[in-house]
């Protein structure tokens, strides 16, 4: 395995940040780097060296000779002036690609629904983004370097792109480096990954799952030292303490030991954690939506005859390609739109608090500071049994002290992201709809938002195309197809098979023959009936961990019943059975599914 690009002592520094410090590693034939850490961290301005977009202030970067590099930026250099054709190919003769069937896929995929003799100046953003995957793909490269390449893109195509990333080499051969947030991405692609932080970049076998477990346990043996170290730390300090003259009498090596320790103490990365606010509560109807249909002036239906009741404590993720009407829909479940036709009913006690993925929570706000917008508030909120004030919160969700008094109109997309979250959050609402929440979230900021809906009371809305996050945080998912909204049972992967079939395609066969040997199935079982087994799998264990204190509860419920309480003491007995006896049958299909999926 020959090494194709290698980077020796790399340094850069933007103003006020240096985010690479003498750092050497190397990129082999046939690796796939998932590349992961906080906004702002030097992701892409390591992609970017790597690349030769940017030249690093200290180091160099070596390409092999003679191989082919395609790169993926986040801003595209289109010309507005080229037709779509041109963008894609230059001055490649139609007739050498328009015979490759493989580049006749891409097209078909990607850009499909556009005019190839059309001006790029005149497309979306969404559609140039596609334009400027379709040039990178359609051409042959020895190395490729995406900046987000899922962006712009629905679940559909995401899955596409990432079974073509797959196969486009053979095992062994050329090399992929990405910068995405997209967690199901990264484990689907990359069989490396690389935590970019703290002026380093860091190394990790395997997907994404695998560089989240490594790293759970590089931080536990980390807090093992800090711990040893601060019982150290404590003893010498309390030694030099030990009386004013006695500390003048200390050997001099024994107070730089001492001073040493406290020297190397490791700056702390953000304790990112929300819990969850008190919320005002619902009643028995949310939402209630009969024979509901809505067509924008002139144009045909874009919901058509729905019929959804949503009740508290529901937890629905919509699915939908884009351009379905997943976003009308959402607005007329909360009373932003009025239907064409049919009636929307919600509950007198309901409370929406509504995250457009616009943010228009932050509209007109661009010469607002941060403390202004949070000075809007209340002054402090119950949160985890303490009363903590919104600064205190947003510190929490990765703000540091100084940045609170940034203009809204500088702060970065993510900063904007959480911020518009929170404001959401501190109007107390009790039904909580979210539309592409994880946009410009990196992956560390991604687990902060879902640990905090996690632990959301009221019902929760969301919208997104990262699956990860989607099937994380939602208990039930519903397909918006052709204006009609149909519950999916088997999640994503039954959505996109429903679309399949919609389009003729025969995805599972296709994945399922498309498995390289670097993907054996051990099991048994083909690629789409493990992903359907693993989704599962993730369920019940999500719904056993959940339950998890569910039964001394209901315990502590019946010990409190009066004993001469027949008839109570009855009822809390079988609602106890039933919980131990749902908690028996998950732990049965627990068991049965890791043995299926061959998980020790």
């Amino acid at each position: 395995m020959g090494i194709l690009i290698g980077l020796e002592h790399v340094g850069h520094e933007w103003p006020g940040k240096r985010v690479l410090e003498d750092q050497t590693i190397g990129i082999n034939e046939g690796e796939r780097i998932g590349i992961v850490g906080r906004n702002g961290d030097g992701k892409s301005t390591l992609l970017e060296i790597v690349g030769h977009v940017l030249e690093p202030d200290a180091g160099t970067v070596t390409w092999r000779r003679n191989i082919a590099v395609g790169y993926l930026g986040q801003a595209d250099q289109l010309a507005d002036g080229d037709p779509v054709r041109r963008a894609i190919f230059g001055d490649v003769p139609e007739y050498t690609w328009a015979s490759d069937a493989r580049i006749r896929a891409i097209l078909d995929e990607l850009v499909g629904d556009l005019d190839l003799d059309g001006l790029v100046g005149e497309l979306s953003g969404g559609q140039r983004r596609r334009v400027d995957l379709c040039r990178v793909l359609c051409h042959t490269w020895d190395v490729i370097l995406m900046d987000e390449p899922t962006n712009h893109l629905d679940l559909a195509a995401i899955e596409w792109l990432a079974e073509h990333l797959r196969r486009r080499w053979p095992a062994g051969e050329g090399a992929l480096l990405v910068v995405t947030h997209d967690r199901w991405f990264l484990d689907e692609v990359c069989v490396h990954m690389w935590e970019v932080h703290d002026r380093r970049i860091e190394p990790f076998e395997g997907g994404y799952s695998a560089y989240i477990q490594q790293r759970v346990e590089r931080e536990r043996q980390a807090a093992v030292m800090e711990e040893r170290r601060q019982n150290t730390l404590r003893k010498e300090l309390n030694w030099l303490a030990h009386g004013a003259k006695a500390r003048t009498s200390k050997p001099k090596f024994r107070i730089e030991a001492a001073r040493a320790i406290i020297a190397n103490d490791p700056p702390l990365r953000n304790p990112l954690e929300l819990k969850r606010l008190a919320v005002s509560r619902l009643g028995k109807q949310v939402i209630e939506m009969k024979d509901v249909s809505f067509a924008y002036p002139g144009g045909p239906r874009v919901i058509d005859g729905v019929d959804w009741l949503i009740g508290p404590g529901d937890r629905y993720g919509i699915l939908g390609a884009n351009g379905a009407g997943k976003s009308t829909l959402l607005a007329l479940m909360t009373g932003a739109l009025s239907p064409t036709s049919g009636t929307v009913r919600i509950g007198a006690s309901v409370r929406f608090g509504f995250m457009s993925q616009h943010l228009d929570a932050l509209g007109e706000k661009d010469d607002w500071r941060v403390l202004e917008v949070l000075g809007r508030y209340k002054r402090s909120y119950l949160v985890g049994g303490k009363m903590q004030s919104p600064t205190q919160l947003i510190e929490r969700l990765g703000f540091e002290q100084r940045e609170l008094t940034n203009f809204i109109k500088d702060l970065s997309g993510g900063q904007r992201r959480r911020l518009a979250l929170l404001c959401v959050i501190l109007e107390e609402p009790n039904v909580l709809v979210l539309d592409e929440p994880g946009n410009d979230l990196d992956t560390d900021m991604l687990a902060v938002m879902e640990d905090l809906l996690d632990s959301w009371p009221g019902t929760l809305l969301v919208v997104s195309h990262d699956r990860y996050l989607m099937e994380r945080v939602t208990d039930d998912q519903f397909a918006l197809i052709d204006g009609h909204v149909r519950h999916v049972p088997g999640g994503v992967d039954e959505y996109l098979r429903l679309l399949g079939e919609k389009s003729g395609e025969p995805q599972a066969e296709t994945a399922a023959q498309e498995d390289g040997p670097s993907r054996p199935a051990e099991t048994g079982l083909s690629n789409q009936e493990r992903r359907e087994l693993k989704k599962r799998f993730d369920a019940v264990s999500r719904k056993l961990e959940k339950t998890a204190g569910e039964p001394d509860r209901l315990r502590a419920e019946m010990a409190a019943v009066d004993a001469s309480d027949y008839a109570a003491l009855m009822a809390a007995q079988e609602a106890l059975d039933a919980c131990l006896a749902e908690r028996e049958a998950l732990e049965d299909e627990w068991l049965e599914l890791s043995d299926r999926l061959g998980i020790e």
